[in-house]
This record gives structure tokens, C-alpha cells and sequence, in this order.
């Protein structure tokens, strides 16, 4: 079985980041799996692939503009090469099956729907165009229970192709990663140290937890990990409020779990996720994990980390205050969201692709 997987490119985000992980899993499996990026470019994540020679990565040049029909053609090309397609994120959803739609080939189509929602779906063209566009996928596969009601909602009653996989995240790493000193990250060891992982674009709310300190004593400093469109305003943000010495942006890092270990909280203030990695990996850092109350994110914290509304810094802040002022409560939730990871290991999530998989080519 050759399985070549689909993609916008490796750029941060977490999409990217399970793309690589389960192709390694797959790999690590006796799977032949590949890669194709529409635009190419380095990153951590091509160079994680680096240690494995026999994964290939194709991609269409670092210019690619990933908006032209022209696509088609080259997706084909490669295409024909395998047994199963599968597909993550648009616009290479929408190329992919109008590949297979104009060049009928006998390989088989898989798409992982990432997100609960999108800005797609308050366009009536595009709600039009969705329901063409997703008939050419013999599977769907939502990652969360949350992202499959929502797109059956969307899609309507006649796609019977949609089946739930959750996320998954390698949980050896989280566990077995060690914090560093908080002096190596410009800090005193003595600060409260709060860390969010999320890429710098709507829905991710940077600005949320930000405005949380201003409520919050002055040792509490806060770690914003990632890059993206808005970082700038970020910055700025940050710097608009006199905050900037207690604020800390880090860039793309490749050491997550170290960091998460480092700090004391972990957060994630999102509008909507599908299921998000950042998410279980704050819950399995053994640290107390918060997140909004938004779709794609209670399914995930209910019952194990905290939640506060969307976009109220001061509920957020006073959450804060009680795990840093309440020692066992703190304890109490960094052990609920250790025992939720559980829930969401990678090797959980490749067993049930690979089940998939082998339906697909059996059909």
C-alpha cells in the first residue's frame, strides 16, 4: 500500500504538526508513505523529516501560489502514483478533488477535516461548492466530535462517508521531556510563568491572555510560542498596554514539551478548534491546562482542565489566581488533564487511520 499525503506545506500549525507525526508513525509501521507540499520551503517539521530518507517530500516550488487551478495538472502527475490520496486543509481539498473529478484514476481519496468551522461556511457559494467538492471523498474524517457535527450540518444528510478520528499526540515525548531553568529563558526562577502554543491568526486570541496580566501580579510572565500574520499586532499590542517586559514571544520552537514543563499554566484562547494538539499537549504536561469555551475545545477540557469564556481576560485572570494561590487545587487539575491525554495518544489515532486505510483499498 503507498499512501502519499496532501498538503498546503510544513509551515507551523498543528495540522502540519500531526501530518508529520503520523506520517513517521505510518512509516514506523511498514506503511510506504510520501509527502506533497503545494509550496515548499524549510522548517522544523521538514527537518524532522530529514532522519527519515525513505519518507519523500515533493513540492511544487516555494513560490507556488497555492490559489492556482493550474495545480490540477501537477497534482495528477503525482497522483497516479499511489493507492490512497489523503488530503489535509484547503485549498488543497479543493484541488484534490477536482484532480480526481477530471482525471478518473483508480486511487482512493481520503480528506482529515481539521476544523470545526470555517469562514467558508457563511458563504452560500461556497456552501454550494463544499457539497461538490467533498462528494469526491470516499472518506471524510473529522478529528473530533465537534468538527463532525458541525460539517454533517454543513454538508447535509446524504454523506453517509464521515467517520470521527481524534487527534493524537505522542505522549512519550510530553512525559519524558524536562523543564529547563526559568533563568535560561530570561526569567527569575521565582516567576509564575503562563505559556500559550498556537500559531499568530484568527481564531488563536493572543490578546485575551495578554490583557490577563493587567490583572495579574507583575511576576506572572507569559510565553507566546509560534509565528504568523498577526504576530505584529501582537507585538504591538503588547507594547501598547506596557507590557512588553512581561510578555515573551519565542518564535516557532521545536522543544514544545520542554517549555511546556517550564512554565506553570498552559493556555489556549481560540474562538474554535477542531481538536487541537496544543490542547492535549498542555493537559498531558502535568500542568494545569485552560482553554476557552469554544467548539472543538470543551470536548477536549471538560471535566479535566479549566474553562473561561471567550475573550474574557478577567475571568481568565481570576482562574489564574486560584491555581496559583490554592496548592491542591493547582495539583488536583494537573492530574485530571495527565489522565485525559490518555484519551488521545497517536498510536490510538494511527491504528484507526490504518483500519481505514485498509478498508479503502480492499473496496
Amino acid at each position: 500500500m503507498k499512501v502519499l499525503q496532501l498538503i498546503n506545506s510544513l509551515a507551523a500549525g498543528g495540522a502540519e504538526k500531526l501530518l508529520v507525526d503520523s506520517v513517521i508513525g505510518y512509516h514506523n509501521r511498514g506503511i510506504k508513505v510520501d509527502i506533497l507540499l503545494l509550496r515548499g520551503g524549510s522548517s522544523p517539521f521538514t527537518d524532522k523529516l530529514k532522519k527519515y530518507p525513505n519518507i519523500k517530500i515533493y513540492d511544487l516550488g516555494i513560490k507556488t501560489n497555492v490559489y492556482n487551478p493550474k495545480l490540477i495538472f501537477f497534482l495528477h502527475k503525482h497522483f497516479k502514483n499511489y493507492d490512497i490520496i489523503h488530503v489535509h486543509l484547503f485549498p488543497a481539498l479543493y484541488w484534490a478533488s477536482f484532480t480526481r473529478f477530471f482525471n478518473k484514476s483508480k486511487y482512493k481519496m481520503l480528506l482529515t477535516e481539521h476544523s470545526t468551522n470555517n469562514k467558508r461556511r457563511n458563504n452560500p457559494l461556497f456552501q454550494f461548492v463544499d457539497k461538490i467538492i467533498y462528494k469526491q471523498y470516499d472518506y471524510i474524517v473529522p478529528i473530533s466530535d465537534s468538527a463532525s457535527k458541525n460539517l454533517k450540518n454543513h454538508l447535509g444528510l446524504s454523506y453517509n462517508n464521515i467517520k470521527t478520528i481524534n487527534n493524537g499526540i505522542d505522549l512519550k515525548i510530553i512525559r519524558n521531556a524536562k523543564a529547563y531553568s526559568k533563568s535560561s529563558l530570561n526569567l527569575n526562577e521565582e516567576d509564575f510563568v503562563l505559556i500559550q502554543v498556537s500559531s499568530f491568526r484568527y481564531p488563536k486570541d493572543q490578546k485575551t491572555v495578554i490583557k490577563a496580566l493587567n490583572f495579574l501580579p507583575k511576576n506572572v510572565h507569559l510565553l507566546l510560542v509560534g509565528e504568523g500574520p498577526l504576530k505584529q499586532e501582537a507585538q504591538d499590542f503588547t507594547h501598547l498596554l506596557n507590557l512588553s517586559n512581561r510578555v515573551h514571544f519565542l518564535n516557532l520552537r521545536t522543544d514544545v514539551p520542554e517549555l511546556l514543563k517550564t512554565a506553570d499554566i498552559a493556555i489556549l484562547s481560540s474562538h474554535y478548534e477542531g481538536l487541537s494538539l496544543s490542547s492535549v499537549e498542555g493537559l498531558a504536561s502535568g500542568k494545569p491546562f485552560l482553554s476557552t469555551e469554544a467548539p472543538g475545545l470543551t470536548d477536549v477540557v471538560e471535566g479535566a482542565g479549566l474553562l473561561f469564556p471567550i475573550g474574557d481576560e478577567q475571568k481568565l485572570a481570576e482562574i489564574i489566581t486560584k491555581l496559583k494561590n490554592e496548592e491542591s487545587f493547582y495539583s488536583e487539575i494537573s492530574k485530571k488533564g495527565v489522565e485525559r491525554s490518555k484519551n488521545y495518544d497517536i498510536e490510538l489515532m494511527i491504528d484507526q487511520y490504518l483500519e481505514l486505510y485498509y478498508i479503502m483499498v480492499k473496496n
